[in-house]
């Protein structure tokens, strides 16, 4: 069922408030049924987090705005529960509650794999994923990629005639690198330009790990060429293997640091591929997940409110948390308690400012202001 214009405005809202992060979006969903709802119940829920003041949630007016910024740029914001919103991304866990589209979006929903790499690629490197991609997409593949230098720029170029989806760590209005300009606007009109950003929102650190999340969550698999150790590709590969999505790597040499994290991904595993024609036949053989389109997530109201966790149940729970991420299923078996009631209190803490998430479902406990 289509959302109603006020439901899709709250849902934005919602997204936009102080300290909503995806997971506890989902959870307020699922828990309320809808935005609005869960709107009301924000200052309530902060309140027995431990927040001492006043959680700033988003007004309508600069919801409507940033409907009204990205419009004009000629994109289209989605919010989770629109008929237009990505499948694979409504299926991850948690989705991203509202992404910024400009093109044609519905590439991603066919054949869509993602290539990903170093941005201080070699010349072989950026060649190798060009030819990927080119072949790929004369299969009837979608790539897929982050717009950044090096490996990402040379598939996007090798597969515009094809179909490529280039994911944002900004705005959509943002150009990063500025020398990706030309390419970016060429993307936007041949394929499409996806970004949880509002508009105007200049890429930081921070964003790039949830661009990373969203190429993976878009694809079908990630091919990874040339990538360091310690480097966005490799947290693009983690993505995708929590996603249940395969991951490739194209082999280097060892005596070049840009192949270690690639060969390391072979050494773990993922199978090596040279040419598109390994990767068709690793989707399609016994090594592929043979990914299922997954049905869009609905939300049901369950009650008014959360539950309160009693008191002695909230102890146990803070006293398993720490400042040093711990998995959430280790928190569980400490603190005893069911999962609905941690659910509860994590949710709290977050919306008060006193939890942080970590990759991976592990959560600490940040000191409280």
């Amino acid at each position: 069922m289509a959302l109603s214009p006020a439901e899709r405005l709250a849902r934005l809202r919602l997204a936009r408030s102080e300290n909503v992060g995806p997971v506890t979006f989902r959870d307020l969903l699922h828990h309320f049924g809808n935005a609005l709802d869960a709107i009301d119940a924000l200052p309530g829920l902060a309140a027995r987090g431990g927040s001492k003041r006043r959680l700033k949630i988003a007004h309508a007016a600069d919801a409507e705005a940033e409907m009204a910024a990205v419009a004009k740029m000629g994109g289209k914001l989605l919010v989770l529960g629109d008929e237009a919103f990505p499948a694979r991304l409504a299926a991850l866990d948690p989705p991203p509650p509202v992404i910024s589209v400009m093109g044609d979006i519905a590439k991603a929903d066919g054949k869509a794999v993602a290539m990903v790499g170093s941005r201080n690629a070699s010349a072989a490197g950026r060649r190798i994923a060009a030819e990927i991609a080119e072949a790929l997409g004369a299969e009837g593949f979608t790539i897929v990629s982050g717009l950044a230098r090096g490996i990402d720029t040379a598939a996007h170029r090798a597969s515009l005639g094809t179909g490529t989806v280039g994911v944002l760590a900004g705005g959509l209005d943002i150009v990063y690198p500025e020398e990706n300009r030309e390419l970016q606007k060429l993307i936007a009109e041949r394929g499409a330009l996806v970004s949880e950003m509002p508009p105007g929102t200049s890429p930081q650190a921070r964003h790039f790990p949830r661009r990373n999340r969203l190429i993976s969550g878009l694809s079908l698999a990630v091919i990874v060429v040339e990538a360091a150790l310690r480097s966005g590709s490799l947290i693009t590969a983690r993505f995708a293997l929590e996603q249940g999505r395969d991951v490739f790597a194209v082999p280097g040499s060892p005596l070049d640091p840009r192949a270690q994290g690639a060969n390391k991904l072979i050494k773990d595993g993922a199978p090596l591929v040279e040419n598109a024609g390994d990767v068709i036949a690793a989707l399609g053989g016994p090594l592929g997940h043979r990914f299922r389109e997954p049905e869009p997530p609905s939300y049901a109201p369950r009650a008014a409110a959360l539950a309160e966790t009693d008191e002695d149940a909230r102890a146990r729970i803070l006293s398993a948390l720490g400042p040093t991420p711990a998995p959430v299923d280790e928190i569980l078996r400490q603190a005893g308690v069911t999962v609905p009631e941690l659910r509860a209190v994590l949710l709290e803490l977050e919306l008060a400012g006193r939890l942080h998430r970590d990759p991976g479902d592990r959560v600490s406990l940040l000191p409280e202001a």
